[in-house]
């Protein structure tokens, strides 16, 4: 199989992880026979710095014409404590989904036995925790129109969605939760008891879950589902929700895994696929080689599920639960007895090429030399 992958390592720790996820990919392609090519482009604060705009036209069309994007994290200190920038890494990210149509991000929330001693849950309640969310992205509050009066003194951001929009990620929901691997219940999250688009939201479902009568649906406030995400999680199986409540209620969920470095995210829409960690550029551990990789690795797990190869993909994700089992693990996980980015992404590489984790040499590891024996 030969791809074409964009690469956007963005700011941050994002040049760091990615690097990691791109040479798992290499190691797949060496040893299943794939040809991955890729082309490196700029977007966030780095593309500000270098250009003065967070998405240029290049990155654009490069993405448009490739198999699929990999994407690091955008982000800087410098605009987040200066209200007054009119030009924001953000704003490349929110240009991007719409140049590419992303209307659905799609985040698996699963559970590692090793780790779930990080949860602030009692392990009985993260046993068999596997959802996904569908959060839609190009719509609602964040996109809708802004104002602030001229005085300072009040500002709005209108909600805005139209029936086509949550009709297009209704699809998407029910179709997944339709797969053999899931239990065909669908969770739709809203405020339809006090907002007219969460009415709309609730309506359409509605509507659309006759055409899928083998799923089940039922509907939870976003207050509510923010509650039961903490004390029953393995309740959800497939959960359905507009842009904001989808941006909160994963971020949340982040943390029955044990990290919010560790959950991958895939980005879909009418064209090309965009896939990235959950987690942001978190700037104050940039260039230290202490970031956990996972999230991008697992993220690029999910582009070869997307080209078909679920053998590789199933690898990948073999190769990181080792890791987790046997605390090869970065420094959000274990603060003192931690192993860097680069050298994960040397062990799972290395175990991808040998298939074999017998022969994967620890205390090469722990000199951040090649983990084959």
């Amino acid at each position: 199989m030969v791809r074409t992958i964009t690469v956007i390592e963005g700011d941050g720790i994002g040049p760091e992880v990615t690097r990691q996820s791109v040479k798992v990919l290499n190691a797949i392609a060496s040893q299943f026979n794939h040809t991955f090519n890729y082309t490196y482009h700029l977007m966030g604060a780095v593309a500000i710095d270098k250009t003065g705009n967070p998405l240029p036209d290049e990155t654009i069309e490069s993405c448009l014409n490739s198999d699929a994007v990999l994407f690091g994290a955008i982000g800087h200190p410098k605009y987040d404590n200066d209200p007054t920038a009119k030009v924001r890494p953000e704003q490349g990210l929110l240009k991007l989904r719409k140049s590419l149509q992303l209307f659905a991000n799609i985040r698996p929330v699963n559970t590692y036995p090793a780790l779930q001693h990080l949860a602030p849950l009692k392990a009985e309640k993260l046993e068999d925790v596997d959802f996904i969310i569908f959060r839609e992205l190009t719509g609602g509050i964040y996109f809708g129109k802004k104002e602030l009066s001229e005085d300072g003194t009040k500002a709005s951001d209108d909600c805005v969605y139209t029936v086509p929009e949550i009709e297009r990620i209704a699809h998407l929901a029910f179709q997944y939760a339709q797969k053999p691997e899931r239990r065909k219940k669908l969770t739709l999250v809203d405020k339809a008891n006090v907002l007219e688009t969460s009415r709309l939201w609730r309506k359409v479902v509605q509507e659309i879950s006759k055409q899928y009568p083998d799923v089940a649906v039922d509907y939870m406030f976003v207050d509510n589902a923010s509650m039961q995400i903490m004390l029953n999680p393995k309740q959800f199986d497939i959960v359905l929700t507009e842009n904001m409540f989808g941006d909160i209620i994963s971020d949340e969920a982040s943390v029955l895994s044990g990290s919010l470095g560790l959950l991958p995210s895939a980005s879909a829409g009418t064209g090309t696929v965009l896939f990235e960690p959950i987690h942001g550029s978190y700037p104050q551990a940039a260039g230290k080689d202490i970031a956990n990789p996972l999230g991008s690795i697992l993220s690029a797990a999910m582009m070869l599920e997307h080209f078909g190869l679920s053998t590789e993909a199933a690898l990948v994700r073999e190769a990181v639960k080792w890791t987790l089992e046997n605390g090869f693990v970065s420094k959000d996980i274990e603060p003192v007895n931690f192993y860097f980015t680069s050298t994960i992404g040397d062990l799972i590489s290395d175990y991808v090429k040998s298939n074999d984790h017998e022969r994967i040499n620890v205390e090469n590891v722990q000199l951040r030399k090649s983990t084959i024996i």
